[in-house]
């Protein structure tokens, strides 16, 4: 479980954080959405580490993020962030072997390569592998980001809006995907989304933020209601039953 408790942040006088205090379940795929602005993106690299917590606390499986190590931390959790830096010159396959390095530490062992490889080509990604990333699509290079987090091996996975540069032939591909691993791997990921229907289709446990702070949290059924979608986007929409899941048609 990953518990966050008392968390608040500011911008100089602009309140990102209203003490949010949460339980994300183990495993399984839970969801963060919210209209813009709603401190999803902030929240999530809080929990990544990605900046210091200046008030509240994180913990994973009851183990403090500020008290953890950092080579042990690269083992139990992994980020995909909005804003990736890495455009130089390096090839698919050894992107890949980057989310390896806490385990190989410049010394891949044959087990790294077969981890490498597997992702490859669970993520489509076989025909890109000597490829450098500056030569790939958009979409291409949200992919094998993706896969790089995954070569990680963590239990933990944290993903920021990584349906960015997809189509919805590949958005939803990269659903499914996520949905196998997390089950396969028992791992607990928690993915910013703001396609309301992927996350009303794939996920496990939502949480519904507005104004820095946590306004629902739940299973999908009872989180996507059209009266909270209304108090959350300030938008009327039909909530539908298909498949056994909500579909929201807001194109109305």
């Amino acid at each position: 479980m990953i518990k966050i408790r008392n968390v608040s942040h500011t911008i100089g006088n602009q309140l990102i954080l209203n003490d949010v205090s949460l339980d994300i379940p183990q495993g399984g795929i839970t969801a963060l959405i919210g209209p813009n602005g709603a401190g999803k993106s902030t929240l999530l690299s809080f929990m990544a580490r990605l900046q210091p917590l200046k008030q509240g606390s994180i913990a994973y499986g009851g183990r403090d993020i500020t008290a953890t190590p950092s080579a042990e931390l690269a083992k139990t959790l992994s980020i995909l962030t909005q804003e990736n830096s890495i455009m130089s010159r390096i090839t698919v396959r050894d992107l890949l072997m980057f989310g390896r390095y806490p385990y190989h530490q410049g010394r891949p062992s044959e087990k790294d390569g077969e981890i490498v490889e597997n992702a490859l080509h669970e993520f489509h990604l076989d025909g890109f592998a000597g490829r450098y990333l500056t030569e790939l699509s958009g979409g291409q290079r949200q992919r094998a980001m993706i896969a790089m987090v995954f070569c990680q091996s963590t239990d933990y996975v944290l993903l920021d809006e990584p349906l960015n540069n997809l189509d919805m032939y590949h958005a939803r591909a990269l659903m499914q995907l996520l949905r196998r691993l997390t089950d396969e791997h028992k791992r607990t990921t928690v993915v910013v989304l703001h396609d309301i229907n992927q996350a009303a289709a794939y996920a496990d446990f939502v949480v519904a933020m507005k104004n820095g702070q946590v306004a629902l949290t739940g299973k999908p059924e009872e989180v996507f209601t059209a009266a909270n979608i209304k108090d959350l986007f300030d938008m009327d929409t039909d909530v539908l039953d298909y498949g056994g899941k909500k579909l929201i048609v807001h194109h109305i």
